[in-house]
C-alpha cells in the first residue's frame, strides 16, 4: 500500500530549468548514491552519497558510512531495505553542506523498470523530492523483458559509445533505455530508467555525459 501511495507522486517528466538545455546549462552538481554489501553478509552495508561538480565531474562531497540493514530482502521491495539510509545521507548533506545539495541523483538501481513501476530510484526521488535516475548494471526481467538471444543481439548491435535501444515491455510501455558502447571496450550495457522529475531522454543524455568509463562517474565514485 505504501509503495502504491508513493508511486502516485512520481513525475515522469523534466521539471528543472537546466533540463531544458541540451548542454544542461545551469547544472552544477550531480550526486551518486549506492548501498553496497560486505561479501557474504547481507546485513552490513556501506551507504554512500557522493556529489560531483558538473561538467568537470570533480568530487565536491562524499559521505560513506557503514549501516546495519535490518529489513529483510523481498523481491520488488528492495527500496524499503535500502532507501532509508540514502535519505539520511541526503538529509545530512542538507544540514552540513546545503550549498552542495545535488540537483539530480544517479541511483545504482532501477526506477520505472520495476515489477510495479516503482524501483529504488523512484522511491528515493519521491522521498527527497530530487530528480533521480536509475542506472542498473543488469536487466531486471519485468513486463516480459528477458535476457534472451534477441536481447543479446540488440546489445551486440550497440557499436558506438552512447548507442541505445529502448526497453519496451509486453505492455507496450517503454520502461527504460539500454545504453551501450565502448567505454574502454566494455561490452556490458547500462539499463537507464526514469526515477523522478526527469524524462527518459534527459536521463539517458545526462548519464552519457557523466561517463568516463562504463559506470557513470557519480555512481563509480
Amino acid at each position: 500500500r505504501e509503495q502504491a501511495q508513493l508511486k502516485a507522486s512520481v513525475v515522469e517528466e523534466d521539471t528543472e530549468e537546466w533540463q531544458k538545455d541540451a548542454s544542461f546549462a545551469g547544472l552544477e552538481r550531480v550526486g551518486g548514491v549506492d548501498l553496497s554489501y560486505i561479501k557474504g553478509d547481507d546485513t552490513s552495508a556501506c551507504a554512500s552519497l557522493v556529489v560531483l561538480s558538473y561538467p568537470a565531474l570533480e568530487v565536491l562531497y562524499e559521505d560513506c558510512r557503514m549501516v546495519a540493514v535490518s529489513a529483510p530482502y523481498v523481491a520488488g521491495f528492495l527500496a524499503f531495505r535500502e532507501v532509508p539510509f540514502l535519505v539520511e545521507a541526503v538529509q545530512r548533506l542538507q544540514q552540513e553542506e546545503p550549498k552542495l545539495k545535488p540537483q539530480v541523483l544517479l541511483v545504482d538501481g532501477n526506477g520505472l523498470l520495476h515489477p510495479r513501476g516503482f524501483g529504488v530510484a523512484c522511491h528515493l526521488g519521491v522521498l527527497t523530492d530530487l530528480p533521480c535516475i536509475g542506472v542498473a548494471k543488469n536487466l531486471l526481467q519485468v513486463d516480459g523483458l528477458v535476457r534472451d538471444e534477441l536481447h543479446r543481439e540488440q546489445i551486440r548491435s550497440l557499436q558506438r559509445e552512447g548507442d541505445t535501444f529502448p526497453l519496451t515491455g509486453a505492455s507496450g510501455r517503454v520502461l527504460g533505455m539500454v545504453s551501450g558502447g565502448d567505454y574502454n571496450s566494455s561490452s556490458k550495457p547500462l539499463y537507464i530508467s526514469v526515477g523522478h522529475r526527469v524524462c527518459l531522454e534527459t536521463a539517458v543524455s545526462l548519464v552519457k555525459s557523466c561517463c568516463r568509463y562504463r559506470i557513470p562517474e557519480p555512481i563509480r565514485q
